[in-house]
């Protein structure tokens, strides 16, 4: 009968721990809600060839029309394999959870002895279970699902910070396009005027110096888109691997400027408090936190008994002997049953070493998260920072500085033709109109990039921006160059 409640209070408990299991979903709820909710954008984990077809039609889709910088992140979620493997780790975070919360298996134990090919022998058979694993199933359950808890969050950071470096790669590729574009106009006149500068040479009208200095203008000029055509082809790569694509797939339109800039500005009003309650790496330690808490207390008690061990057996003997009319007979020897129970005694270390271990955890976890939480103030504080100067940069090079240029080139060429002023002026203005132009083109991109670090700044998925690009187009000898007229 002991034997009997024994294995049935096991079978309940196994009953109960079945309740817990693998979701429908593999745990992707926190992503596909953060990317929804977010960023308008759907996220899932591509497990057969069926969802695999649909996924290249959406992308196939999205790719017939020039690329916008949503259509890029919806494409980087469907086509990017780095994403889909942190959805697998995301998958063993959940195997190792549900595996947590299962009760601990029983042990068997099976044992014969006697001499071989004797006339006796005894069986036994022993059931061994975990008493303190059984006890603390609930707890540890607890603990595995906190930490499942935060690697979904961590999955939903992933999830963002690919979007958030898709859509900054996204701009970095249009801007090299337009310089480009804006470089190889340039390059047109300044072949055009140094033309003229060889024909007025050989009528004498301009000396060998100023003809010298149109020339020499116009073959910077030409380094500096051949530099320019190598800076596109660069970003456009980048943002290939962004996206994730390959094939024919790579042979998808970008538009040929910047989108132009918005109107209304984001608000500063409560940055620092939305950042703490939208941040996901914020609820991801938070969840961190709290599986040290759990598993503190684990340690606790596991450092004054470290298991407790309840072991069930039966023996079971038989003996041949023979009898006095000579005939063998089979007999039971022996047949025992018995319930014990077993544990380790801290005799050397009583559990200080333990504690002290799960205390240093538990503090390192909080002071994670308290740094967290003041580099999230700050981190929004400057990407507003950034995203407003970046702003402002933009519309005064849009709305002060190349007007201005403008008109100086204007004015030059008038007086040039009116010859009150040499071609050494007129080149000296026009690279400068050149660099303002660049200027002006890596000014607005870097607008959007501190865009898209804002949103990173309040939601998640912030590492890799740099609060504005890096020029892509270099100078020459000190100088900027980009065409212009």
């Amino acid at each position: 009968m002991p034997r009997l409640g024994l294995l049935g209070g096991v079978a309940l408990t196994l009953f109960l721990g079945g309740c817990v299991g693998f979701s429908q979903d593999g745990g992707l709820s926190v992503a596909q809600n953060v990317a929804y909710t977010e960023l308008n954008k759907d996220v899932g984990k591509i497990t057969n060839e069926a969802e695999a077809v649909g996924a290249q039609q959406r992308v196939e889709a999205l790719l017939k029309r020039p690329l916008t910088p949503d259509a890029a992140v919806q494409i980087a979620f469907l086509k990017n394999r780095g994403l889909q493997a942190a959805f697998n780790d995301l998958g063993v975070s959940e195997a190792t959870y549900v595996q947590a919360s299962l009760p601990p298996s029983p042990r068997v134990v099976l044992g014969r002895s006697g001499l071989l090919g004797g006339a006796s022998f005894e069986v036994e058979r022993q059931l061994l279970i975990g008493l303190y694993e059984l006890a603390t199933l609930p707890q540890r359950s607890a603990v595995a699902q906190q930490e499942f808890r935060a690697a979904q969050f961590r999955t939903a950071e992933a999830v963002l910070a690919l979007g958030a470096e898709a859509r900054r790669q996204y701009y970095r590729a249009i801007a090299a396009n337009q310089q480009v574009a804006f470089l190889q106009q340039a390059l047109a006149t300044a072949e055009t005027a140094s033309q003229l500068a060889k024909q007025l040479g050989e009528t004498g009208s301009l000396n060998k110096l100023e003809q010298a200095r149109e020339h020499a203008f116009y073959q910077e000029l030409g380094a500096q888109l051949a530099q320019a055509r190598i800076d596109q082809k660069v970003e456009r790569e980048r943002l290939i691997r962004q996206l994730g694509l390959w094939g024919r797939d790579i042979n998808f339109t970008l538009p040929t400027n910047l989108p132009p800039l918005p109107s209304r500005l984001a608000s500063q009003k409560d940055v620092e408090s939305e950042a703490l309650v939208r941040r996901v790496d914020l609820q991801a330690l938070r969840n961190d936190l709290n599986a040290v808490a759990g598993q503190y207390s684990l340690d606790v008690v596991n450092s004054v008994v470290s298991d407790i061990e309840l072991v069930e057996g039966s023996s079971f003997g038989k003996s041949k002997v023979i009898s006095e009319e000579g005939v063998e007979i089979e007999k039971e020897k022996s047949r025992t049953r018995g319930i014990e129970a077993s544990f380790t005694i801290p005799i050397f270390d009583f559990g200080q070493s333990t504690r002290r271990g799960a205390q240093e955890a538990y503090m390192a976890a909080a002071n994670r998260l308290a740094e967290r939480a003041v580099n999230v103030r700050s981190e929004a504080r400057e990407a507003y920072m950034v995203y407003r100067g970046k702003h402002d940069l933009a519309r005064h090079y849009q709305n002060r500085v190349l007007p201005l240029q403008k008109r100086i080139q204007d004015e030059a060429l008038l007086q040039y033709s009116g010859m009150l002023v040499d071609v050494t002026q007129l080149i000296i203005d026009a690279r400068t109109r050149i660099l303002s132009n660049v200027d002006a083109i890596n000014a607005r991109r870097d607008f959007w990039i501190a865009a898209t670090d804002l949103k990173a700044a309040l939601v998640g998925g912030l590492a890799g921006g740099g609060g504005g690009g890096e020029t892509t187009t270099a100078a020459a000898g000190g100088e900027a160059a980009a065409g212009g007229h």
